[in-house]
C-alpha cells in the first residue's frame, strides 16, 4: 500500500503540472461553477456504444470507395444489442440531444469562440454528471454529423441523397478528397482521442464504490480532474463540428490551408496527453480495487477455515477459486473436467508447490496414491495447487505446466490462473509454503488436520493415514532409531539380514579411494570375525551424477550393494523430513536421539569425506571417513573386545576412545517453510553449532 500511495502522490504532482500549463484557476472555476447535478442517474454505456458505432465510420481516411457508395465496414457491425438497451433511453433524451446539435450547428456556422460554445453546452448540461454531460455532447455531434456522412455514401446510388448533397454542396467534397486528406487525418485522430477520454471517464463512474473511496488517493485525483477532461473532450467536440462545417460546400481555393489541421492535431495532443494521465490514475484505482478484494478474499479463508463447515465444499471452492456456477475447473485423473463435488466429503492433501517439483517427488507420490493407497485401503485424493508468479508466465512456463500435469494421476486445476493471489497469500502466510512442494490435509468437513504432511507420507507411507498432526505425534511416539526406520522400504533384502542377524553397513561419500579402502578392510575383519556383514552404498545428497559413476564403479568392483539414483534420491529426502517433522513436534536434539542421529548423518553429507553407520540388531554405530577407516584398520586394537561383545559395540568404544584434535562438521539443510531450531549441536564433541546462511546453485 505504500508503493500505491508514492505512485498516487507522484501522479498529483504530475496531474498538476499538465493540467495547469493550460487551465488557469479561474477557467477551473468557471468551468466548475456551471456543474449543479441534481443526483439523476444516466446509464450513458448503451448510447456510448451506438455514438461509438457512428464515429467509427467517420474516423477513417476518406477515399474514394467510402464516399462512392462503398459499404465498407458499416454493414459488417452489428447495432443490435446496443440499440435494443438503449433505445428507450434516447427517446427520452431525444430533445436534449436535439438542442444541444441545434447548439453546436448554430455556433459553428456562425463562427462562434470555441470556449464560448463550450461554456454554452456545459450550462446546457448542469444538472447531469460530468461523463453524461460528455456522452449526450458526443450524441449530438454523432447525430449531426452521422446524417452527413450517410448522404455522402448514398448520394451516388440513391436520388434523395444525391439531391440532399448537392443542396449542402457536399459533391465538392467528394471532388477534393484527396486535397482534403490532412484535414481529415487531423479529424480522426481528434476524434479517436475524445472517445478514448470518454470512455475513461465513464470507466470511473462504473469503480465499485465498495473498494474505493472518492474522498482518498488514487479515486480524488480523478474527481479533481474528471472536469477538465470533460471541458476539453466538449471542446474538442466543438472543434471538429467547427471543421466539418466549413468544409461542407467549400470550394477548391479554401481548403488547401493547412492551418486548420494543424489546429486540430494539436488538440488532438492535448486530449490525448489528458488520456494518457487519466489512464495512469485509472491503473492505480484499479490496482487498489484488486488490492482490496484480495483482502477481502484472504479474510475470507481465514474465516471459512476458522468456521466449522457441514462439509468441504465451501473451502474447496474458494481455494481454487470456483463458483457455484461454474465448479469444473479441476481436471480429474483423466485429464478431464470434472465437478469439485467429487471431493466432497473425502480426505484431501493439497499438494502445494511450484514448476520445479521434481520428477522423484512425484514418482513417489504416485506410488502412494495408485499403488499403496489400494492395498492398504485408505481412502484420499490428492489435488495438485500449482503457484507461479502469473507475472512472468509464457510459453516455456506453459509447457512445463503440461508437462508436469501429464505426469500426475491425481486431481489437478485446470491451469494456475485460475488460483487467486489471495489463496496464494494464505498458502504463504498461513501454511508457510515457501518454494520446496508441501502437503496440507484437510479432513472431509474441510478442516486442515496438519499443514505438511508431506513429511509423514516419505516417512511412514500411506501408514500415517489420516495425515493429522496428532497421528504424526503417535507414530513417533512408537518409533526408535533403528536400521529400520532408517532404511524403510528401500532395501529388499533388509528383513532378512536383520533376521539372520547381520551386522548392516550403510556408507556415503564421493571419494572413490576411501570407498575401495573402507570396504575392503571392514569386510576383511567381517571374515575374520566370522560374522555376517552387508554394506549398502547410500550416495550423497545433490550429487546425483557423481554418485551414478560411484555406483557403476561399485556394482563393476563388487566392492557392496549400491542403490539407484530414485532410491539414493529417497534416502536424503527421508533424512531431511524427518529433520523437519520432529523440528515441527518442537522437539530438541539434545533429549531426542532420533532427531540426533538424523542430523549427524544429515551433517556427515554436508562433509567432503566419507562416513559409515554400523548396526547390529539394537547397537549402532557411526562416524566420519578417516576415524572410521583407521578404526577398522586398527582392528588388533579392539578384536578382543569384538570377540566378547560383539562386532559394533567394539568398535564403538574404540572410538569413544579417540579424542579428536581438530574437526569440522557442517549441517546442510535446504531451505523450508517450517524452520530449523536456532540451536543445534555438534555431533561429534556437543558444543552449539554457529548457524550461516548459504546460497547454493549445483548444476551437474
Amino acid at each position: 500500500m505504500a508503493t500505491q500511495s508514492s505512485h498516487s502522490q507522484q501522479l498529483m504532482r504530475s496531474e498538476r503540472r499538465m493540467f495547469s500549463a493550460s487551465d488557469d484557476s479561474a477557467m477551473m472555476k468557471q468551468i466548475q461553477s456551471t456543474h449543479l447535478p441534481d443526483g439523476r442517474f444516466l446509464d450513458v454505456k448503451p448510447i456510448l456504444q451506438v455514438i461509438d458505432n457512428v464515429l467509427r465510420h467517420l474516423t477513417p481516411t476518406i477515399d474514394h470507395h467510402a464516399l462512392n457508395g462503398g459499404q465498407g465496414h458499416m454493414d459488417a457491425i452489428d447495432d443490435s444489442s446496443a440499440t435494443m438497451d438503449s433505445n428507450g433511453m434516447l427517446e427520452a433524451l431525444a430533445f436534449l440531444v436535439h438542442k444541444i446539435s441545434c447548439e453546436i450547428s448554430c455556433k459553428c456556422s456562425g463562427g462562434g469562440d470555441a470556449h464560448a460554445t463550450t461554456m454554452v453546452l456545459l450550462n446546457t448540461l448542469s444538472s447531469y454528471s460530468w461523463d453524461a454531460k460528455v456522452v449526450l455532447t458526443l450524441a449530438a455531434f454523432a447525430v449531426n454529423f452521422g446524417e452527413c456522412w450517410l448522404v455522402l455514401q448514398l448520394c451516388t446510388t440513391n436520388s434523395l441523397a444525391k439531391s440532399v448533397a448537392l443542396l449542402k454542396q457536399l459533391p465538392d467534397i467528394l471532388e477534393y478528397s484527396h486535397t482534403l486528406k490532412p484535414q481529415f487525418d487531423a479529424l480522426h485522430k481528434l476524434i479517436k482521442a475524445m472517445m478514448e477520454v470518454t470512455k475513461c471517464i465513464v470507466e470511473f463512474t462504473e469503480l465499485p464504490s465498495q473498494y474505493i473511496s472518492s474522498d482518498v488517493p488514487p479515486m480524488s485525483i480523478a474527481v479533481a480532474h474528471i472536469p477538465t477532461a470533460a471541458y476539453w473532450t466538449i471542446r474538442s467536440v466543438v472543434a471538429c463540428a467547427a471543421q466539418i462545417t466549413s468544409l461542407v460546400g467549400t470550394r477548391y481555393e479554401f481548403v488547401t490551408s493547412t492551418s486548420e489541421a494543424w489546429e486540430l492535431s494539436s488538440l488532438a495532443h492535448k486530449v490525448c496527453s489528458i488520456h494518457e494521465h487519466l489512464q495512469k490514475i485509472l491503473q492505480l484505482c484499479h490496482q487498489h480495487i484488486d488490492e482490496k478484494k484480495q483482502t477481502e478474499a484472504y479474510e475470507g479463508l481465514k474465516h471459512s477455515f476458522g468456521t466449522p463447515q457441514l462439509d468441504n465444499s465451501k473451502i474447496l471452492l474458494k481455494i481454487f477459486s470456483l463458483s457455484k456456477e461454474d465448479p469444473h475447473s479441476l481436471l480429474g485423473p483423466e485429464k478431464t473436467k470434472v465437478h469439485v463435488e467429487v471431493l466432497r466429503r473425502k480426505h484431501v492433501l493439497l499438494l502445494i508447490s511450484d514448476l520445479d517439483i521434481t520428477h522423484e517427488e512425484i514418482q513417489v507420490l504416485e506410488s502412494l496414491y495408485k499403488y499403496d493407497r489400494v492395498t492398504s485401503e485408505v481412502n484420499y485424493e490428492i489435488v495438485w495447487l500449482p503457484i507461479v508468479d502469473r507475472s512472468a508466465w509464457n510459453d516455456s512456463y506453459q509447457q512445463k505446466f503440461l508437462s508436469l500435469q501429464s505426469m500426475m494421476p491425481w486431481y489437478t486445476v485446470n491451469h494456475p490462473s485460475i488460483i487467486e493471489p489471495a489463496v496464494v497469500k494464505y498458502t504463504r502466510e498461513v501454511w508457510n509454503f515457501v518454494k520446496k512442494p508441501i502437503v496440507v490435509t484437510l479432513d472431509p468437513l474441510g478442516k486442515m488436520t496438519c499443514p505438511n504432511a508431506l513429511n509423514m507420507l516419505w516417512i511412514w507411507g500411506n501408514t500415517a493415514f489420516p495425515f493429522t498432526t496428532d497421528r504424526e505425534a503417535s507414530l513417533w511416539k512408537a518409533e526408535a532409531w533403528t536400521v529400520e526406520l532408517l532404511v524403510d522400504g528401500l532395501e529388499p533384502n533388509l528383513s532378512n539380514w536383520v533376521r539372520q542377524e547381520k551386522v548392516i553397513c550403510l556408507y556415503g561419500g564421493e571419494e572413490m579411494e576411501w570407498i575401495e579402502s573402507f570396504t575392503s578392510a571392514t569386510k576383511n575383519v567381517a571374515q575374520f570375525l566370522g560374522i555376517g556383514l552387508e554394506m549398502v552404498y547410500v550416495g550423497k545428497s545433490n550429487a546425483k551424477e557423481r554418485v551414478k559413476k560411484i555406483t557403476g564403479l561399485i556394482n563393476e568392483r563388487q566392492l557392496s550393494h549400491a542403490w539407484q539414483d530414485a532410491n539414493v534420491w529417497f534416502f536424503w529426502k527421508r533424512l531431511e523430513s524427518m529433520l523437519f517433522s520432529k523440528t515441527q513436534h518442537g522437539k530438541t536434539n539434545e533429549i531426542d536421539v532420533i532427531k540426533q542421529e538424523v542430523m549427524t548423518l544429515l551433517g556427515y553429507d554436508g562433509s567432503e569425506q566419507g562416513w559409515a553407520v554400523f548396526f547390529s540388531g539394537a547397537d549402532m554405530v557411526r562416524a566420519k571417513g578417516d576415524k572410521v577407516l583407521n578404526a577398522i584398520q586398527s582392528f588388533e586394537q579392539w578384536e578382543d573386545m569384538a570377540r566378547v561383545s560383539g562386532f559394533v559395540s567394539a568398535i564403538r568404544g574404540h572410538l569413544e576412545g579417540i579424542a579428536d584434535e581438530h574437526h569440522c562438521t557442517r549441517l546442510i539443510l535446504p531451505g523450508i517453510s517450517g524452520g530449523i531450531a536456532e540451536t543445534v549441536v555438534c555431533a561429534e564433541c556437543g558444543r552449539t553449532m554457529e548457524m550461516y546462511f548459504m546460497y547454493r546453485c549445483c548444476v551437474e
